[in-house]
């Protein structure tokens, strides 16, 4: 059964008189440890399609499904529990919270779980000894470079082990040696933990990390093809 169906997804915005179509019957399958890249220049709707996979949005029409069951079945408590548990979110902007510390922002999505508050500091600390930054546990989020602040927050998407890593324009904010050594943790994260990962990227580079790119145009899919040149991942750290 595959971890996630969209069979002829729709998204339109109202505002007023104005009816903005972003996506247009969109449907695709992705399997339990893909790696897949949604590519498209801006406005081609893979971010709408991200937030609405993400359970962020909801779509005007179509079939959704997470793991067998209907993104429309769940409830509030239910889409809460699978974003905070099996979803891991990765933005462009970070999203830390300021004049925080390392070992801070990545135990937020704790207070969320079901975790007993006794494990936080434990799980949080392997997960930013994962990404390399155990030397700036207690470092404020302001204190970092752009590398370190978008592997704090690929840490704090790891805490809670998810079964899925969303990670929207991840490089976007990043110079394109930093970029680099986020996609490499990134493709890691796919290709030695298992983890499923959605990505979204305009830029071919990024996507060749990937093992499938789905390229979409004006919110309909144009081609959905394996990587056939993968990029190959380094150990490189931006120290």
């Amino acid at each position: 059964m595959p971890l996630i169906e969209i069979k002829n997804l729709t998204k339109t915005y109202v505002e007023g008189d104005t009816e903005t179509t972003v996506l247009n019957g969109v449907s695709f399958e992705v399997e339990k440890g893909e790696f897949v890249a949604i590519m498209g220049p801006s406005g081609s709707g893979k971010s709408t399609l991200l937030h609405m996979i993400g359970l962020l949005d909801e779509p005007t029409s179509g079939e959704y499904k997470f793991d067998g069951k209907k993104g429309s079945s769940f409830d509030e408590l239910a889409v809460s529990k699978l974003r905070n548990g099996k979803f891991g979110f990765i933005f462009q902007s970070f999203n830390l919270l300021p004049k925080t510390t390392v070992l801070e922002n990545v135990k937020l999505p704790l207070l969320y779980s079901d975790v007993p508050r006794s494990e936080w500091d434990k799980k949080a600390l392997a997960a930013i000894e994962l990404v390399g930054l155990s030397h700036r546990i207690n470092h404020e989020s302001n204190e970092l470079s752009g590398g370190e602040k978008q592997r704090v927050a690929i840490a704090r998407a790891l805490v809670n082990d998810p079964e899925i890593i969303f990670a929207d324009e991840p490089t976007g904010n990043l110079d394109s040696k930093t970029g680099k050594i986020i996609m490499d943790f990134i493709q890691k994260l796919n290709d030695e933990e298992g983890h499923t990962v959605m990505l979204i990227t305009h830029e071919t580079v990024t996507a060749e990390h990937a093992k499938r790119i789905i390229r979409i145009k004006d919110g309909e899919i144009v081609s959905d093809e394996p990587v056939k040149n993968r990029r190959k991942a380094t150990d490189e750290y931006e120290k």
